[in-house]
């Protein structure tokens, strides 16, 4: 009847054995969420006006080159509230209507236009395309920081937005040690940027403008630079095409390298938009120099020798190995779409964290107790049984969690608990239909199969149930949620394991030491 029983035993001791060898020794691998081993939260502030400032800036621009490109010139700049309105000037009576029907048909959807004094238009942000853009700001800031701090191996962090403001956003990074540097990489609104160089290098702004008398031209502007000589402290100004070639928007991937002095730089490449973008820049423009600017500042500005169809490049300019770090996860993350303040700090010492671990460990432990007692005097020796069944099952968790880097934390404590409550009910339905089975006048062995046969639909059914609602938890939850349902989850596919095959094993076990004609059993 059992002669299956040494095959399963194997397999008990195999889970078990890569389950203890997934998770041992736990300090090393088993990860800990922030409440545990500690790590900083932070508060963000999106400034939202910066995006609306950018739209509008951009609008302007493009309706100014727009008219330029019609034939007709014209100055736009911020108007009253810079944020949402921009002012155009230059108009004519003979451009008037022209300009009219080009301004609906380039910003109509976005700007209402407004006549202003001396024949000059005043256009402002709607309302709506102000929310809209408001909203896509603090979304993109979330996508954007989230990036970056997967990138700085930070496990189970936590970004998500926060208050009824709807512009604040709450990051929580367990495990940081570097609290500063982290700041700094979610914080740096880096922007990169290729621009046609118009004229420069120049040691200061009056030589570079000599050729402008003086003045920077309505499409151009100042950029500073740094010396591409190594050793070369002194700064450099260019004048640059306003409008961008490419930008960071067109990036695809970024790493550090190192440039032909061996110090450290970045390399990236761009994604396909980005590449017939630079191909026909580069194509247009051989033998001038293209400016790859960062944050305002030109890093480097290479001769175009020829039409570039490729899409990798390099910035170069001195720069720390830790900066370069930094810069190529910045990069490869997307720049902010807005600047960040912040609102709150708070660090979550280690020792903290080592309390609620030790808090856990002794709930754990004393609910298990508990139940053991409870156990063992209701169902004397069977009670044994559902010990080793659930000590099984925490094992077969941990081994879980450590296995896919899954990240304990103190909800998920809650559920290692929890998962002791439903080993416990799930053998006390076996027990009490083995019970049953036992009153109805069979043997032993029969009472066993059958008990266990009969349960099984029973238990499936249960945890299918549990585990719906656990799934739904991992969906719509938070970071804390997360952790539990992931522990619940766990748990649950564990259970069924010990409750049903490890639980009926040992019983088999216990039954095959027994003589053949032994039909009598305590439960």
């Amino acid at each position: 009847m059992y002669k299956n029983l040494r095959w399963k035993l194997i397999v008990i001791l195999a889970v078990t054995g890569a389950s203890v060898w997934a998770f041992f020794p736990p300090a090393k691998k088993i990860k800990l969420g922030l409440d545990l081993q500690g790590g900083v939260h932070l508060i963000l502030k999106v400034q939202t006006d910066d995006a609306l400032r950018l739209e509008t800036a951009t609008s302007a621009e493009q309706l100014a080159q727009a008219a330029k490109d019609a034939g007709t010139t014209v100055k736009a700049y911020p108007g009253p509230d810079q944020a949402t309105q921009f002012t155009v000037e230059g108009l004519t009576p003979a451009t008037d209507s022209q300009f009219r029907t080009l301004a609906d048909q380039q910003v109509g959807t976005s700007f209402d236009r407004a006549s202003g004094v001396g024949g000059n238009y005043v256009f402002t942000m709607r309302a709506n395309t102000a929310r809209d853009r408001r909203a896509e700001a603090v979304n993109q800031a979330i996508q954007t920081i989230e990036r970056r701090v997967n990138e700085l191996g930070v496990s189970e962090a936590v970004v998500a937005a926060y208050g009824s403001a709807g512009d604040q956003i709450t990051v929580s990074l367990p495990g940081v040690s570097n609290v500063e540097n982290a700041k700094n990489v979610i914080q740096n609104t880096s922007v990169l940027e290729y621009r046609l160089v118009e004229g420069g290098p120049a040691p200061d702004q009056a030589t570079l403008l000599t050729a402008h008398n003086g003045q920077v031209p309505p499409d151009m502007e100042v950029m500073p630079g740094v010396s591409e000589t190594p050793g070369d402290t002194n700064k450099q100004y260019y004048l640059v095409r306003k409008v961008p070639a490419v930008t960071g928007r067109d990036l695809r991937n970024a790493r550090s390298t190192v440039d032909e002095y061996n110090t450290p730089a970045v390399s990236f490449t761009l994604n396909s938009e980005g590449v017939a973008k630079f191909s026909k820049v580069t194509a247009a423009n051989v033998g001038r120099y293209l400016a790859i600017v960062l944050d305002g500042q030109v890093r480097v500005a290479p001769r175009i020798e020829g039409p570039i169809p490729g899409a990798e490049a390099r910035i170069t300019g001195r720069f720390t190995q830790e900066e370069v770090t930094n810069l190529q996860l910045i990069l490869k993350s997307g720049a902010l779409p807005a600047s960040l303040t912040y609102q709150q700090q708070e660090e979550v010492g280690p020792s903290l964290g080592q309390d609620s671990i030790r808090a856990g460990i002794m709930a754990s432990l004393m609910g298990l107790a508990f139940v053991t007692l409870f156990m063992l005097v209701y169902y004397k020796l069977a009670g044994v049984n559902a010990l080793v069944s659930v000590g099984l099952n925490l094992v077969i968790l941990m081994g879980f969690m450590a296995g896919i880097g899954a990240v304990m934390t103190l909800p998920g404590i809650a559920g290692f608990i929890l998962t002791i409550g439903m080993g416990v009910d799930s053998n006390v339905l076996i027990f009490e239909r083995i019970r049953e089975e036992l009153a109805s006048g069979k043997g032993a062995r029969q009472a066993v199969a059958a008990g266990f046969d009969r349960v099984f639909w029973t238990i499936v059914d249960t945890h299918v149930a549990s585990l719906i609602a656990a799934a739904f938890l991992f969906q719509f939850g938070t970071g804390p949620i997360r952790g539990f349902a992931t522990t619940l989850v766990f748990g649950l596919l564990a259970n069924v394991f010990t409750a049903v095959f490890v639980s009926r094993t040992v019983f088999e076990f216990v039954l095959s030491r027994r003589p053949a004609g032994a039909t009598q059993m305590s439960i």
